[in-house]
């Protein structure tokens, strides 16, 4: 009798197994699980066109997101900057890589904005805004924080994550690159999506 419940609680680990892997692959191959949860998936905002732009359109090469804001004085242009220099370092045009900025202002920072800022670096950027109901949904799919921060005379900061998120050409979260990480390191994680 005890072999029998052996064998009856082993079939029934193997279905929960055999279950939960079909529950993973139906999911959005644009959705990733990690240790700190869901990061990514699909989303449509505001281009610098004032036309809505879907995700979907980054398919079919590897994607750089960041998160920050027009009114930014040094994170957001350095970030922007570096992601810049390292695309060109990888020696395959700007076809090798999509770089997208997402503001986390939409308050100030509408389609023109957003696009007059991604001008700036001389090479192409993606700028995204949208209500702030449709930012604060993207910025909950990739874990991002934000928040006004006061500034004397009435006008504001934003204190925002500084991560930089990395995209495979399927769209799907594959790692990060971090402001500490030496350029090196960096460039070897977007050779590897890159290839």
């Amino acid at each position: 009798m005890t072999r029998l419940r052996l064998v009856l609680w082993v079939m029934v680990a193997l279905a929960a197994v055999g279950a939960l892997s079909l529950v993973l692959q139906s999911r959005s191959p644009t959705v990733r699980e990690t240790a700190l949860g869901t990061i990514g998936g699909p989303f449509t905002l505001t281009g610098s066109d004032g036309k809505p732009f879907n995700s979907a359109t980054l398919n079919g090469r590897p994607a750089a997101i960041f998160f920050g804001f027009t009114h930014c004085p040094d994170v957001c242009p350095t970030t922007l900057a570096r992601l810049v220099k390292l695309r060109r370092q990888l020696g395959k045009g700007d076809d090798a890589l999509s770089i997208v900025f997402i503001s986390v202002d939409p308050e100030r920072d509408g389609p023109a904005e957003v696009g007059s800022y991604a001008e700036l670096f001389d090479a192409p950027v993606v700028g995204l805004t949208g209500s702030p109901a449709d930012i604060e949904k993207v910025k909950k799919q990739f874990g991002v924080y934000s928040a006004k921060a006061p500034l004397p005379g009435g006008n504001y900061s934003v204190d925002h994550t500084a991560t930089v998120f990395l995209l495979d050409s399927n769209g799907a979260f594959v790692a990060t690159l971090s402001p500490q990480e030496g350029d090196t390191v960096a460039l070897d994680k977007l050779r590897r999506i890159a290839a």
